[in-house]
């Protein structure tokens, strides 16, 4: 649910959690969390001990107006000027926090689409492997899921299947392939009505990448030649 944008500030916060593709409870989170680091970095640098009680400290934002402040249990301890400088400072946590959240959302949409077919476009070649727009994300095809002998080229249009998420050196990675048995078995489904609906299913697969596919298909209706389907 968006925050009521009736400051500036408010509809910063706004605009972020739309762009960004993740709840305003994230943004509101983020901020909460960044004015506290602003908070204790602000009493630093007047020369201030750090309370020790810092850690029962909350921050908490008014909804309506965007206002932070930081509180003691039910006590207002905010400083004067304080929301200025808690903006300054909590604009780099901010952004993390939100581009933590939006890859988070990423892969969440990407996990439920793992053993589907897309289409996607050739994006750029990095050593060996291809990464391809898959829409919101860019999927790794890997040299292990490549076609023998398939020559891509960037801005070309592919059918892929997402293999799965895994953990790569940048983080976690959608992994495509255009060798996956699956592959072909998606592809039929999309062209084929009877396997769509169920009348024929695809028993088994045998790929050759590149150069030959057998498949075993059974109908599950009289009169339905899986074969001529």
């Amino acid at each position: 649910m968006a925050i009521q944008a009736r400051t500036e500030f408010a509809a910063a916060l706004n605009q972020l959690a739309s762009e960004k593709g993740v709840d305003p409870s994230v943004v509101i989170e983020a901020v909460e969390q960044a004015a506290l680091a602003a908070y204790r970095k602000d009493l630093s640098l007047r020369g201030d001990e750090i309370p020790e009680d810092f850690d029962t400290l909350t921050a908490k934002i008014d909804p309506v107006t965007g206002e932070i402040f930081i509180m003691r249990g039910e006590e207002n301890v905010t400083p004067p000027g304080f929301a200025r400088i808690a903006a300054q400072t909590a604009k780099q946590v901010i952004m993390q926090r939100l581009n933590e959240a939006e890859k988070g959302a990423i892969l969440e949409e990407y996990e439920k689409k793992v053993g589907t077919i897309m289409s996607g476009v050739v994006q750029r070649q990095e050593g060996s492997a291809f990464f391809v727009d898959i829409g919101r994300a860019e999927g790794i095809l890997p040299p292990s899921e490549q076609v023998r002998d398939e020559y891509l080229h960037p801005t070309q249009r592919i059918k892929i299947y997402i293999k799965e998420i895994r953990e790569g050196r940048r983080g976690p990675e959608v992994v495509v392939s255009r060798s996956d048995a699956n592959l072909v078995k998606g592809l039929f489904a999309m062209e084929v009505p009877e396997i769509a609906s169920g009348t024929v299913t695809v028993r088994d697969i045998a790929r050759e990448a590149g150069s030959r596919t057998k498949i075993s298909a059974i109908s599950t209706a009289d009169g339905v030649d899986p074969v001529g389907s």
